[in-house]
């Protein structure tokens, strides 16, 4: 289907070949153009001939001359051709099953769709991936990717996701490499179905890969009240976490010696459900999977020490300050505020029970303001602290619609939210402006 053209730059190379706004794009150098993918891939070229046909349907061709990666100055009009995809699998770990009812509708929504892996950075399955689309895939050299792999072995990872297509995985992570592309990985670790011997063969399987499989992410399920008619599930304890982190240390160390680098990394709540310490900064390399919540809270305590030479303690604005945070990072958030907080600042953290979604829910980004309220309302502080990952992106609301002013409201006490930076967190301790 041919994608209308928004906008034309005015003195780009469109606008000079006579292209205009509601003009569609059918192919370039002969290639049909289904979305933005095919289109950045294609206008990278110098010379470019266009098919489009103009707002009465009648076809017309343009031949443009520019400098390889010049831009043609177009914005596509991609609301219909840029629509995720919508996931066709079944997991029996899907946290979307297990929303409570009654929330707005895009928390109910299960994309799965390579383009916005390649974009964006989002987790996808490829079992959602025709063999036409994966061809696409190859062609377009989408790299890197982001996969959910959850397990390598065919018959685990079917049961898993519910999906026969679920099987092929193997095959395409080889067509992968084959082709130059490279990927990251993660595997969702539910106890007695894919740790132990299956886990073993998946992180054997994806090493096989390197340097196709850049890194791999082992993070545990997550499971809240809502679980009604769905499969039953295990949590981890301190001890199943600390054996999962026992495994995955041996792995580390073979594949330090053997590639120069650990290739597979626990998620900080393995370390905090096992009450083992955080490894140093060394050990996460360059953290290739920090938004898998891998080597998060070192990286916080990292830019903490870089950031603290650079603050005066005398700046610090002396009260009584509340740090509201996730029960699994409330012992490490403590330990930073015990040794970063100025003498004469009182520091409280506290961890805010989930109810809503259930308190098998430990992390600080799926406490909403429900439970922000009744966590904080009997505090005496002059201000409360809270993470920025309690807010949706680029809005002020928690994830049950409670806005930042009515929990502000209801609590009576200033609130700050802070970025998810250590100089961020210095800065708010210190009672200090963001910089800008």
């Amino acid at each position: 289907m041919p994608i209308s053209i928004l906008n034309v730059f005015p003195g780009s190379p469109a606008a000079r070949a006579g292209i205009r706004p509601g003009d569609k794009i059918v192919r370039m150098n002969g290639e049909a153009v289904i979305d933005e993918i095919d289109y950045q891939a294609l206008c990278a070229e110098a010379r470019i001939v266009l098919e489009l046909t103009g707002p009465d349907g009648a076809p017309y061709e343009r031949t443009i001359q520019k400098k390889d990666w010049e831009p043609l100055g177009i914005t596509l009009d991609e609301a219909v051709q840029m629509k995720p995809r919508q996931c066709r699998n079944h997991c029996q770990f899907c946290f979307i099953d297990q929303m409570p009812p009654g929330m707005r509708k895009t928390l109910y929504v299960k994309d799965d769709d390579w383009r916005l892996s390649l974009m964006m950075g989002n987790y996808i399955t490829l079992t959602n991936v025709s063999d036409q689309e994966f061809t696409r895939i190859l062609i377009r050299r989408a790299s890197p990717l982001f996969i959910s792999v959850h397990a390598t072995d065919p018959r685990v990872r079917r049961s898993l996701m519910k999906n026969p297509e679920a099987e092929k995985l193997m095959e395409r992570l080889t067509q992968l490499k084959a082709h130059g592309l490279q990927f990251h990985a993660q595997i969702v670790l539910c106890p007695g179905i894919n740790d132990g011997d299956i886990l073993k063969k998946s992180i054997r399987d994806l090493r096989a890969l390197y340097p196709s499989a850049l890194s791999m992410a082992v993070v545990p399920v997550g499971m809240t009240r809502f679980r009604e008619g769905l499969a039953p599930l295990k949590q981890f304890d301190p001890v199943s976490a600390g054996d999962v982190l026992d495994l995955i240390d041996s792995f580390q160390q073979q594949y330090r010696r053997e590639i120069g680098t650990a290739f597979v990394f626990a998620s900080d709540e393995f370390y905090c459900v096992a009450d083992r310490p955080i490894p140093p900064d060394s050990f996460y390399e360059d953290y290739p999977q920090i938004e898998n919540g891998v080597g998060m809270l070192r990286l916080l305590e990292q830019e903490c020490r870089d950031a603290a030479p650079e603050l005066d303690p005398r700046e610090c604005r002396l009260r009584r300050v509340l740090i509201a945070t996730g029960t699994s990072a409330r012992p490490f958030l403590q330990k930073l505020a015990e040794r970063y907080a100025p003498e004469g600042l009182s520091v409280e953290v506290r961890a805010i029970r989930n109810r809503f979604f259930g308190e098998t829910i430990t992390v600080t980004g799926l406490i909403v303001g429900r439970d922000l309220v009744d966590g904080v309302k009997d505090a005496d502080c002059d201000e409360i602290l809270i993470s920025e990952s309690m807010l949706r992106e680029n809005s002020d609301c928690f994830l049950d619609d409670m806005t930042f002013d009515e929990v502000r409201q209801a609590v009576q006490k200033p609130i700050r939210v802070v970025k998810n930076t250590g100089e961020s967190f210095l800065r708010a301790l210190y009672g200090l402006e963001e910089e800008a």
